[in-house]
């Protein structure tokens, strides 16, 4: 009980609040349903795992403070994409969902210091599945 209290009152991390605006926005803009946020696996960790229409949506989202410098979709690089795709399979067998469409997302969070909301650019299907034998569609 302690623990859910101290989780609930501490204050979020810059990166805790990027993910949470961008579940937010996929959520109101974009009609996705949003199945879990911040879930950990095996093999990885997700930032926000949707559903939009038929196809399971794995997102992973970058938050920064600036926009100059590179993208921060740019940080999600080969050996990212080959663990998400790793936890991705995982998640989809533990839960069935094999026969589904899945894809991944990255959703970019720029908020500078001095604005009061953030600026988000979502990139939809952003990378494909790799890896040895994935199936994904």
């Amino acid at each position: 009980m302690k623990q859910w209290f101290t989780e609930r009152l501490r204050p979020l991390s810059f990166g805790e609040q990027g993910e949470r605006h961008a579940a937010r926005y996929l959520r109101r803009r974009c009609r996705y349903r949003i199945v879990a946020t911040r879930r950990r696996l095996r093999y990885g960790e997700f930032d926000v795992i949707a559903v939009d229409g038929r196809t399971v949506v794995f997102v992973e989202v970058k938050t920064r403070r600036s926009a100059t410098g590179p993208r921060p979709a740019l940080a999600v690089d080969d050996l990212r994409r080959r663990r998400m795709t790793r936890a991705a399979t995982a998640f989809l067998k533990s839960h069935g969902l094999l026969e589904y469409p899945a894809r991944f997302d990255i959703v970019e969070v720029v908020w500078p210091i001095e604005q009061h909301r953030p600026q988000i650019q979502h990139h939809q299907n952003a990378f494909p599945a790799e890896g040895h034998g994935q199936f994904f569609r």
